[in-house]
C-alpha cells in the first residue's frame, strides 16, 4: 500500500502468537500518518519494511486496502497490545515496558499490577532518560530476556529503536504510541461511537490541538491513494 507493507490478516492476535512461536520479531501498527511519514523518512520506511508483522491500525489503511480489493478489519494496536499483556500473564511471559513520562510509567505499573496481578513485569522504565543513559538501559533490557517488549517512544523513534535492538532476541517487540497514557488513566481513548465512525483522529486532535500539523498527513494520504487508483 503506497509502497509500504501491511499484513492482510483476519486475526492479528493469532498472527502475533504465531510470530512468537517462530522466534519473535517486530510488530508495527500502521496508520495513514505513519505511512506518509515512512515515505518521507527513510529510516522509518526501512524499519517498517523489515518488520515481521505490520497490522492495519488506522481506518485510512483499511480504506486503502479495500480499494485494492483486500477486505480487512481495523486492528487497533492498543487492543492487540492489551491482549498480549493478558496472554503474557496467563503464560508466564516476561514483560518489558519502555517509554512515556516518569509519572505515566509509575501510574501504569501500579494499574497493570492491580488489573493483571499475575503479570511478570521484568523491566519497566520511562522514556525521559539522558542520552548517555540509554546504552546501559538497553543492555539491562536485553539481559532481562523479555518475551514481550512494549515501547511507547513515539513515531518514528519507537520503530527505529526496536529495529536496532530486537534482532537475535526471542520476544515480540511492539511500538504502542500513546497506549501507556491511556492505560495509566492520564488520557482517555476516543468513545466507541467515534471508533465506529472512524473519526478517532478527531478526538485525538481535540485532546491535543498541537497535533494539527501532523493531521495534514491524512488528506495527503487520501489524495495519494486516489491518485494511484
Amino acid at each position: 500500500m503506497l509502497g509500504v507493507q501491511v499484513a492482510v490478516s483476519s486475526n492479528v492476535f493469532a498472527a502475533a502468537l504465531e510470530l512468537k512461536q517462530r522466534g519473535g520479531g517486530q510488530i508495527v501498527t500502521l496508520n495513514a500518518e505513519m505511512t506518509m511519514a515512512a515515505r518521507a523518512n527513510p529510516e522509518l520506511g526501512t524499519a517498517i519494511a523489515q518488520a515481521d508483522l505490520v497490522i492495519p491500525d488506522g481506518a485510512g489503511v483499511v480504506w486503502a486496502l479495500g480499494r485494492q480489493g483486500f477486505r480487512v478489519r481495523r486492528s487497533p494496536g492498543i487492543e492487540l497490545a492489551r491482549q498480549l499483556l493478558v496472554y503474557a500473564a496467563a503464560h508466564r511471559w516476561r514483560v518489558a515496558l519502555v517509554g512515556a513520562s516518569p509519572a505515566v510509567m509509575e501510574r501504569l505499573v501500579e494499574r497493570l499490577q492491580a488489573e493483571i496481578p499475575t503479570l511478570d513485569l521484568a523491566f519497566a522504565i520511562h522514556g525521559y532518560q539522558d542520552p548517555e543513559q540509554w546504552p546501559g538501559i538497553e543492555q539491562q533490557l536485553l539481559e532481562a530476556k523479555p518475551d514481550l517488549v512494549l515501547a511507547a517512544l513515539g513515531v518514528p523513534r519507537q520503530e527505529t529503536w526496536i529495529q536496532r535492538l530486537h534482532p537475535g532476541q526471542p520476544g515480540l517487540w511492539m511500538g504502542v504510541g500513546g497506549s501507556f497514557d491511556v492505560w495509566s488513566g492520564t488520557k482517555q481513548r476516543a468513545p466507541e461511537w467515534m471508533g465506529r465512525l472512524q473519526i478517532e483522529w478527531l478526538y485525538r486532535l481535540i485532546q491535543e490541538p498541537s497535533r494539527w500539523r501532523r493531521m495534514l498527513a491524512l488528506p495527503a494520504f487520501a489524495w495519494e491513494v486516489l491518485r494511484r487508483g
